[in-house]
């Protein structure tokens, strides 16, 4: 099941809405020691209505994350109760969510790359199960934090379940850490404005991806999908695309996740800020994927040394990691290498004189090599690959086709939707309302609130529309 759905809109989101209302209701009528509503029933009902959520559509799989919560439960209390062996117990904590993670992600992958090296072993045919990157690594920033007494240890199963299953970032992110959400486990509050919020982010994310991704995925899949492009112009438009739709894709999903949370209490963290107002690729990585960045930062590098020693190896290590997290093939692996070498050398160059530097040419080389960087990941195929970079070079086939052509007209208006939503609009919205006459009236309450309302029934409507008879509509990145 996933949020653009429209059996989860109309069946599965309000059945789950008014269970949690009378949750709620229950709740009420109890009080923790310190005068705050107890949870314990909101709880327990968004945990169930998580399991149904994730056993949809891999029923099986639902079983292996219960393994996963109950040896991470284990490993918590050991890490927590420990006083010799503390690291030991981590270890094998964390040995232990990586070997789940290498089994069911990475052992086709390391079977397929012995056996390109002559070693003929049997390929694993093991399906991926939806969200495992994401929840193992939650499960790990969980023993982490308790190993540095950031985050108390969980004594309840029940409420380690809740944070690793929770349906709103199981399948998608963002990567929440346990030490974030630690105390709304236990004790929360969602104000009146708070499901205001979310509702309107929620609906912000749908619109994201129905009305804008879906549509440019259609275009991506025309021009890359089909084999190499028939012009330059053709990859271009391609490549293009599928930088737009794996933006508001993502994006979306998080949006959507973010809102769902703050309808319940939860506070995510931001996962985007307007990656592609980058003026460097460090600042596109600062922007882009937050969650995973802020992970491997502060579980992977500053352990390693951060900047103190060997800072090159600790970004190289860093971003081989981030390839791999990304899918198991040898395309992410270049292109998380491809970003590392970027990442190292701007570190030594540009970001010491970037000062002196127009923004407007930081903007141009910034996405030249992020959109490059889009061409590695979409093509696992190295001669698609190939064929692909051949074409963007105008190496190969005609300038331009028809085809082309009738994409960038025919698709006029979506383009230039994206684009600007690609754009900080709230901040300019803000601005352009000071500088017009009554602008006070216009970012008065009640004017955005009546705004909010127009907006969000609009995205509603239009993403429903959209979605009857939809039939492309996966998440890029429930695959990771």
């Amino acid at each position: 099941m996933v949020f653009s759905d429209l059996f989860f809109l109309y069946v599965f989101l309000p059945a789950f809405a008014l269970c949690y209302a009378a949750a709620g209701a229950a709740d009420r009528l109890r009080r923790s020691p310190e005068g705050a509503p107890a949870c314990s029933v909101r709880n327990l009902t968004l945990t169930l209505f998580s399991l149904v959520f994730y056993a949809w559509g891999e029923p099986v799989y639902v079983f292996l994350m219960l393994f996963c919560v109950a040896m991470n439960y284990a490993a918590g209390l050991l890490v927590d109760r420990c006083t010799r062996r503390r690291r030991a117990a981590l270890a094998a904590g964390v040995a232990g969510n990586v070997a789940v993670l290498g089994l069911f992600k990475y052992a086709g992958f390391a079977c397929r790359s012995l056996a390109a090296l002559g070693l003929d072993l049997p390929e694993p045919h093991i399906a991926l199960p939806i969200g495992i990157s994401f929840y193992t690594f939650q499960s790990i920033s969980y023993l982490v934090d308790v190993y540095r007494r950031e985050a108390p240890c969980q004594r309840r199963l029940g409420g380690l379940l809740l944070y690793i299953s929770m349906f709103p970032q199981l399948i998608a992110g963002p990567i929440v850490r346990y030490d974030a959400v630690a105390r709304e486990i236990t004790q929360r509050r969602a104000s009146a404005a708070d499901v205001a919020d979310g509702v309107f982010r929620f609906l912000v994310g749908l619109g994201k991806k129905v009305v804008l991704a879906n549509q440019l995925s259609e275009i991506s899949t025309a021009f890359l999908a089909g084999g190499a492009p028939a012009s330059t112009l053709a990859a271009w438009t391609g490549i293009a695309a599928f930088t737009l739709q794996i933006y508001f894709d993502f994006s979306g999903y998080s949006d959507m996740a973010i809102g769902l949370g703050r309808c319940l209490g939860f506070h995510f963290p931001e996962n985007f800020r307007h990656p592609y107002c980058c003026t460097s690729v460090t600042d596109f990585w600062r922007r882009w994927h937050i969650s995973l960045g802020s992970f491997f930062r502060d579980y992977v590098y500053i352990p390693m040394g951060g900047n103190r020693r060997h800072q090159g190896l600790n970004i190289m290590t860093v971003w081989l990691l981030t390839g791999l997290w990304h899918g198991a093939s040898w395309n992410f692996v270049l292109w998380g290498l491809w970003f590392g070498v970027i990442v190292t050398l701007e570190k030594y160059t540009l970001l010491r004189v970037a000062q002196r530097i127009p923004r407007v040419l930081l903007h141009v080389y910034s996405l030249t090599l992020v959109v490059a960087g889009w061409g590695l990941f979409y093509f696992e195929d190295f001669a698609a690959m190939h064929a692909f970079f051949a074409a963007i070079c105008g190496l190969t086939g005609d300038a331009a086709d028809f085809a082309a052509r009738s994409a960038l007209t025919d698709s006029f208006w979506l383009w230039v939707a994206a684009l600007l939503c690609c754009l900080p609009l709230r901040r300019a919205a803000a601005t352009l309302a000071d500088c017009l006459p009554g602008g006070r009236l216009l970012r008065a309450p009640a004017a955005v609130l009546a705004a909010r309302l127009v907006l969000s029934v609009a995205l509603l409507a239009a993403s429903t529309a959209l979605l009857v008879g939809a039939t492309n509509n996966a998440f890029i990145y429930t695959r990771f």
